[in-house]
């Protein structure tokens, strides 16, 4: 089980370079198109609707492709976001909510007026311009083991470092911002900070609340926070850390690509050991999904979603990496899907 966890802390290292931000392709033109949320809606039309394809500039308004494509018959509701990078190809995502799709509900933005003080936010935005510098580099890699994130960038870890004293001194601050600030930022740098605590068991529930915070900086952010929780958990099993997956399996249905994103390397940490209620949860909740997204074409993307996919159906580790190395994604998903329709 500790070699799997390894393997898994090195999958998130590698997703996390892939997902690194880079530099913009030279060509601001679409490389890819690819898209989520389709059961009923054929994917053909969805294309006709945007009036785009790829090797095209980006459409000049988001919002007016989004109207567009809401107005179709059976669509709640559409997303576009443009994501880095397919080789040096910018990947838009086209993603529909469809009536009676599952959904993942986030709440309203608070209104206070809470506020951090003022040495946390300059730590936090020092820290995001080290880490943003760093993935530029390739040095993108993060220790989990110690419940929150150090970076393996020697200047983003010493800033990283100023944050368990900040946490530890400042909980009340960072909760009542969490909580209640109507201040986007302000939330996101508190979801960030409050995982230095000292006392991980103290905030699992603050964590798991920003979850479905309305802004997805703060979701991201919280989604880091509760990995390194459970990689810590998984390390030291007398902590007394009780972590669910429940909202991480429901934001593989949300409208945000970014939550699908985060969601998926969440639970390939809680699927490692193939906890059988866990499983049956995710097959449940967003089989659908997972089994569409394990088809797209970003191969950087697709393979949380085909590993995922692969201990739904049950094979091992080795015949899920030997299959995505012969390309052979379609006997995994086609495994995955049978399973369910047995019942099993």
């Amino acid at each position: 089980m500790f070699l799997r966890l390894i393997t898994s802390l090195l999958v998130i290292a590698a997703l996390a370079d892939a997902q690194a931000p880079k530099a913009s392709p030279v060509e601001p033109s679409i490389g890819v198109i690819d898209f989520y949320g389709l059961n009923k809606t054929p994917e053909d039309r969805l294309r006709k609707t945007l009036g785009f394809k790829e090797s095209d500039p980006f459409p000049r308004s988001k919002a007016d492709v989004e109207e567009h494509l809401d107005a179709l018959p059976g669509i709640v509701e559409s997303h576009l976001e443009a994501v880095c990078c397919d080789g040096n190809k910018m990947v838009l995502y086209v993603g529909i909510e469809e009536k009676g799709a599952p959904h993942f509900d986030v709440r309203e933005a608070p209104e206070g007026e809470g506020m951090l003080p003022q040495n946390i936010t300059d730590a936090y935005r020092s820290f995001v311009t080290a880490y943003e510098a760093a993935a530029r580099r390739g040095s993108s890699a993060e220790d989990l083991t110690h419940g929150h994130a150090l970076s393996a960038d020697r200047l983003t870890r010493e800033i990283q470092q100023q944050f368990p004293d900040m946490a530890r001194d400042h909980i009340a601050d960072l909760r009542g911002v969490l909580r209640n600030s109507a201040d986007d930022e302000q939330r996101a740098i508190a979801a960030y900070v409050i995982s230095y605590a000292p006392r991980k068991t103290d905030i699992a529930d603050d964590l798991q609340f920003a979850l479905r915070d309305a802004d997805p900086a703060v979701r991201a952010n919280a989604t880091h926070g509760l990995m390194a929780l459970a990689v810590y958990a998984r390390l030291n099993p007398d902590s007394g850390l009780k972590l669910e997956p429940t909202w991480f399996i429901e934001m593989l249905n949300s409208l945000s690509w970014s939550d699908r994103d985060h969601a998926l390397q969440a639970l390939q940490l809680f699927t490692d050991s193939r906890d059988a209620l866990v499983l049956s949860q995710l097959r449940e909740r967003a089989l659908n999904s997972l089994l569409e997204m394990a088809r797209w074409k970003t191969l950087a993307h697709a393979l949380p979603a085909f590993i995922l996919t692969g201990r739904l159906a049950g094979v091992s580790e080795a015949q899920i990496q030997d299959a995505w190395s012969r390309g052979d994604r379609e006997s995994i998903i086609t495994a995955a899907a049978g399973r369910r329709k047995l019942g099993k």
